[in-house]
């Protein structure tokens, strides 16, 4: 499953470092069957420091309940750790989900840039 660390940068105005968030690209199904990859991958990131991510959807279209479980439990771990998980790049159909399952109370979730 790929992924990409956002470099550090330097602030525009005082040049302080400024952490980017880590985003974390999910592949076309976050199931059973790969659900532990991704806990696995922001357990680590957690470990190193790593405290704020961005889960983006763009090539995810099936989400079922063990990788909902998986988004919530990874969320719990980030804010203990005193970071935020951000949900972003999500279709219509992943919207949906969210808003019917109520996770959209749990998530700052931003629609995917084409449906904006």
């Amino acid at each position: 499953m790929p992924n990409a660390f956002s470099p550090q940068s330097e602030h525009p105005k005082d040049g302080t470092p400024v952490i980017q968030p880590t985003r974390i690209f999910l592949p076309d199904q976050l199931v059973v069957g790969n659900r532990h990859l991704v806990k696995q991958q922001i357990v680590d990131l957690i470990a190193h420091g790593f405290r704020d991510f961005v889960v983006d959807f763009s090539q995810c279209g099936y989400v079922d309940t063990t990788g909902l479980g998986i988004l919530v439990s990874c969320s719990k771990k980030i804010r203990e750790a005193g970071g935020e998980l951000v949900l972003e790049e999500l279709n219509d159909d992943m919207l949906t989900l969210f808003e019917l399952t109520n996770l959209s109370t749990l998530f700052t979730i931003r629609r995917a840039a084409s449906q904006r």
